[in-house]
């Protein structure tokens, strides 16, 4: 599947947030190697670059417009696309950091047990994950899939909701000296129903409207939008109040 990185890009205060609030709960002062797991268009990249510097950061993706759009971002850093679910780390990585990509890679859990595992005593593998299925952002993605000539084309396209955090713990926790987890609700003023529209157009509705095709995309992409207009209601001040829940974890190598 493509994306696009101009899409993404256009809710990025508000993308980048959870990716400032994983870094803060990193518990390395320095490192020798750092590699931004699905980097995207190099955002995230860039906190790293800020607080660890330039020569220990390199960012990964297996979307060629996302990398285009960080390599111009981060001119100097190096960029590999590279399938996630079969690269291994060098020897010498002290931090794996993986802003919202996991949730999108069948059986992750075995990924990261894998990348954790590959790490050296005191490294750190760094995790975001949106944890939203359940919010009516995504649940009218499937109502809409249902409900038109498209839906065939749609089926099956709903990514598996994330494990439970006990399930996490349980995989990883053996190989760690400390594993940290928890959940953040965001909750995002958003300037109307519209503007969450456009905020998922660059995520979790990709899939569907690419589905959808050109013949139906347009009119997949109107019945959705009714349905986010209905179920996000005005709040006092005319805008509409985004609920995101993400999940996070940092597992420090034992």
């Amino acid at each position: 599947m493509a994306w696009s990185a101009a899409q993404y890009l256009r809710f990025e205060d508000e993308r980048t947030r959870p990716a400032r609030d994983l870094l803060a709960q990193v518990p390395l002062e320095t490192a020798r190697h750092i590699v931004d797991l699905g980097c995207g268009p190099g955002n995230s990249t860039e906190l790293l670059v800020e607080r660890f510097g330039l020569a220990a950061v390199s960012g990964l993706d297996g979307d060629a417009d996302m990398l285009a759009a960080a390599r111009r971002r981060l001119p100097q850093t190096p960029f590999v696309q590279a399938d996630l679910a079969q690269w291994a780390p060098a020897p010498e990585t002290d931090l794996l950091y993986a802003n919202a990509v996991f949730q999108w890679l069948p059986g992750h859990l075995d990924i990261l047990a894998r990348l954790l595992e590959a790490l050296p005593s005191g490294g750190v593998l760094a995790v975001q994950m949106p944890d939203n299925l359940d919010e009516p952002s995504h649940r009218m993605m499937e109502e809409a899939a249902k409900a038109g000539p498209w839906a065939e084309r749609c089926r099956g396209l709903r990514r598996p909701p994330l494990p439970a955090a006990e399930t996490y713990y349980d995989r990883l926790s053996p190989l760690t000296r400390r594993l940290d987890l928890w959940h953040t609700i965001y909750q995002h003023p958003m300037t109307d129903a519209a503007a969450i529209v456009e905020w998922v157009k660059g995520t979790g509705l990709r899939p569907y409207l690419q589905a959808a095709g050109e013949d139906h995309s347009q009119a997949f992409l109107e019945d959705y939008a009714a349905r986010i207009d209905a179920a996000y209601p005005l709040r006092s001040d005319g805008r509409r109040l985004l609920r995101f829940p993400r999940f996070f974890l940092v597992a420090t190598r034992a």
